[in-house]
């Protein structure tokens, strides 16, 4: 017998015209209003009763079986729930795709697909709501949208402060990977994503003319010096096998070909496989600081801003991900994936509860051969039916998931 849980095709058109307008208005994090508006709204229609997280962006809605109160109620104890996870935000970074649901928000575009995600939770959220009514629900599903995922230390760390996993006993997520087929998923047990930190360095020195650079503090040397030197350095003060690497984004300083300048700003991020080597970079990365710029006679100030842990996929919770592709669109469906270098703040939500994330395809098929249009650029773009994929994935998840926590 087939699961129940697949998409009409009404629905499924109506959830690409949804995402169509998300990925027009995009909004930064933790100021998700329109979008968080467009979730509520949508699950409103449908019967549910979403609360908005206190900070006013993103929110969480029960879906109940028809013993525990139906599909309008609230949880109030009995068995944990199992909560599917979406992120709201988009990045800021201008749209350059020539399409019609181009973002009319300049310097905004969903360049990581949380506009995917956010339709694909909320179209499980309506599946679900609709096999309550009928008493095919098998268990209590709680819908997560969550706000400010790209900004560090990550907004689901507020939604757990808010109490989003009160009552959760599982947690899943999806993320788009444009290197995997539309129709496949991308899926590993333990650590799937990287520890991810933000660095950001001042250095200072009395300036003066560049006739004279040993009579003051050459910053331009500095900085330079620090951004090929500090990453060598952690190179070889931790072990290899932990794959932390310092990126550097942004370098500031001088206004003027024949001036040293004061003042030179650096700013970076730190990545980490292993978690024991990320416990350990903060203090790393600051003896490295100070270290050469001491050696160029520069004042250092360094922030290091915490960030996230790696995702580490429990094997219950991977297997049952693999278990429902699987039942959706053949064995073949899932592949194998490696841990990548990107950060990703479901990772908080695995400190409390088993949980995991699988990678959603959304390359078209017959695109093997070409480059894919990345993530976090401006001309990403995704095969929109991908978006019925992760819809049937969760519901298939949620239709499977039997175990009692």
């Amino acid at each position: 017998m087939p699961l129940p849980g697949t998409v009409p095709p009404e629905l499924a058109d109506e959830l690409v015209a949804i995402r169509r307008d998300l990925h027009m208005h995009p909004e930064l994090g933790n100021h998700e209003v329109r979008t968080t508006s467009v979730v509520r709204e949508r699950l409103e229609r449908e019967g549910l009763t979403p609360r908005v997280l206190p900070g006013g962006t993103g929110l969480i809605c029960d879906i109940l079986p028809v013993s525990a109160g139906g599909p309008g109620g609230v949880w109030e104890g009995g068995r944990p729930m199992l909560a599917l996870r979406a992120d709201l935000d988009a990045l800021p970074i201008p749209d350059t795709k020539s399409v019609p649901y181009r973002s009319t928000v300049p310097g905004r575009a969903h360049a990581c697909g949380h506009d995917v995600h956010t339709t694909a939770v909320l179209g499980a959220g309506i599946v679900l709501a609709r096999l309550a009514r009928r008493g095919l629900l098998p268990h209590p599903v709680r819908l997560l949208f969550q706000p400010a995922e790209e900004v560090l230390p990550g907004g689901a760390q507020d939604a757990l402060e808010a109490g989003v996993l009160e009552g959760v006993g599982r947690i899943l997520a999806v993320h788009c990977d444009p290197r995997v087929e539309t129709g496949r998923i991308g899926l590993r047990t333990g650590p799937i994503t990287s520890a991810c930190d933000r660095l950001e360095i001042s250095l200072s020195g009395p300036g003066g003319h560049t006739a004279r650079p040993h009579l003051t503090t050459d910053l331009v040397t500095a900085a330079a010096r620090l951004v090929t030197d500090v990453p060598a350095l952690l190179a070889r003060r931790v072990d290899t096998r932990a794959g932390l690497a310092l990126t550097w984004g942004r370098l500031q300083t001088g206004h003027a070909p024949n001036v040293i300048p004061q003042i030179a700003e650096l700013s970076g991020t730190i990545r980490c496989l292993d978690i024991d080597a990320w416990r350990e970079a903060p203090e790393l990365v600051h003896a490295a600081v100070d270290e050469v710029a001491g050696l160029h006679r520069a004042k250092s100030e360094l922030r290091y801003v915490r960030g996230v842990p790696p995702v580490v996929n429990e094997p219950g919770s991977a297997g049952l991900l693999g278990e429902a592709m699987a039942a959706r669109c053949g064995a073949g469906s899932v592949e194998p994936t490696e841990q990548s270098l990107g950060g990703e703040d479901f990772s908080w939500y695995l400190e409390q509860v088993p949980g995991a994330m699988a990678r959603l395809g959304v390359r078209p098929p017959g695109e093997a051969g070409a480059v894919p249009r990345d993530i976090h650029q401006g001309d990403f773009d995704v095969d929109e039916s991908a978006i019925t994929v992760g819809v049937e994935l969760f519901t298939a998840s949620v239709m499977l998931d039997a175990e009692e926590r």
